[in-house]
């Protein structure tokens, strides 16, 4: 079990801080903190991110996944056809009504016959998705590019967010912000990720080797919880009824242990830097 929960430190702190891993459940079996991740299919099967001859390798609070090359790809369907290979925590961590949450891990990416400068053919990603509403914020990372990214998205089997009428909107009903940071980074390089959202003030907030790299504020949705999702993707839309995702590329990824701080009390949302 890789967690621990210390007590909050003094009344005008209210810090809680533990640890989310539990790597070795996926290959054991045992007290499940990750399972592969999926959506149901309209014909009532289930599609599986799980690449087939994927390598899983599990290093104390480590994580190392390869799948060399990619193999899996759907036709019709975006969302099914991105990711390759993907776990989802058990676990659905609670969004506070006060205060920030902040979950900071360690990541790495290699592509393997990956395409230059272009993210989109082969990325190492990690997820704070809610499916109850659709929010999810992610950092993508590829040999030579990282990215937050900040969206609204139509998962299966997730109901609708409210649709105003058109005349009213003045944001899409759906969305999804890829930016694409102007900072170095290089094939299997480590780096600290960050995440913070605070409910009262429909903020998210992304961070990179202990520096803020974006902001969102104006969140659409409360975002009561999330759980967290591992991946190894690629985003090409798909062309003419058929996918284009694949050209013999592979990726090799690898996660630390999360480390998930919740400080409440109203404890003001600039605090929630690394």
């Amino acid at each position: 079990m890789q967690q621990s929960r210390p007590a909050p430190t003094d009344s005008a702190q209210q810090e809680e801080r533990f640890l989310y891993a539990g790597y070795h459940s996926i290959i054991s079996g045992v007290d499940r903190h990750w399972d592969y991740g999926g959506f149901p299919l309209p014909d009532g099967g289930f599609w599986r991110y799980r690449e087939p001859n994927a390598v899983v390798v599990v290093e104390g609070n480590r994580l190392r996944v390869a799948a060399v090359p990619l193999t899996r790809f759907h036709n019709e369907v975006q969302i099914l056809d991105n990711a390759k290979n993907m776990f989802f925590s058990t676990r659905r961590f609670t969004m506070p009504d006060e205060g920030t949450i902040l979950f900071e891990w360690e990541m790495r990416a290699r592509g393997i016959n990956t395409r230059p400068r272009d993210l989109y053919d082969g990325f190492v990603s990690a997820h704070l998705l809610d499916f109850s509403t659709g929010m999810a914020f992610d950092f993508f990372v590829s040999n030579d590019t990282i990215a937050t990214v900040y969206a609204l998205l139509p998962f299966p089997g997730v109901p609708a967010p409210p649709d105003p009428e058109p005349e009213r909107a003045v944001k899409p009903k759906y969305f999804c912000d890829f930016n694409e940071l102007p900072l170095e980074t290089a094939p299997w390089q480590w780096h600290r990720y960050g995440i913070s959202y605070c409910k009262a003030r429909d903020e998210v907030r992304f961070f990179l080797d202990g520096q803020e790299v974006g902001r969102y504020s104006e969140v659409p949705c409360k975002v009561d919880g999330c759980i967290l999702a591992l991946g190894l993707m690629t985003e090409k839309s798909i062309e003419d009824g058929r996918s284009v995702s694949l050209h013999g590329q592979g990726l090799i990824g690898e996660w630390g242990p999360f480390t998930i701080t919740v400080r409440g009390n109203g404890e003001d949302g600039e605090k929630a830097r690394p």
